[in-house]
């Protein structure tokens, strides 16, 4: 290999190895799922085994729903409510609501009503 070949070669991998660690940065994961009610009267419960260090969530709807509120529980037991008060149509998101920097999550409550019988909600965190 000549030295042009190689340069290139190797702007090309470190090109690629800073592209990787940007996408590592926005990485969405699947916090939990739980399900809306028609006539949801309590919030849905989302307990999460481990504690998942994010720095904002986002929620996604499985059907029609109207979201009011997620109420996120943290590691040392400082809460935080989210309101979106907003109609989520089937298979649609909400925007990213951020914490300020990356927080553990023990538990996520959603509060909400489905627009048919029921309604699976998902939520996801962002690292």
């Amino acid at each position: 290999m000549n030295m042009k070949t190689l340069l290139s070669l190797s702007l090309v991998l470190i090109g690629l190895l800073t592209l990787s660690g940007t996408a590592q940065a926005e990485e969405r994961i699947t916090l939990g799922r739980t399900i809306l009610l028609e006539n949801g009267k309590h919030g849905a419960d989302i307990p999460l085994l481990v504690c998942r260090r994010v720095n904002a969530i986002k929620v996604k709807a499985d059907r029609d729903a109207y979201l009011k509120q997620v109420k996120v529980t943290f590691k040392n037991g400082e809460t935080k409510t989210i309101s979106f008060y907003r109609n989520i149509k089937e298979d649609d998101t909400t925007d990213w609501r951020k914490f300020g920097y990356k927080r553990c999550v023990k538990k996520l409550e959603v509060f909400g009503e489905s627009k048919n019988s029921s309604a699976g909600i998902r939520v996801y965190g962002r690292q």
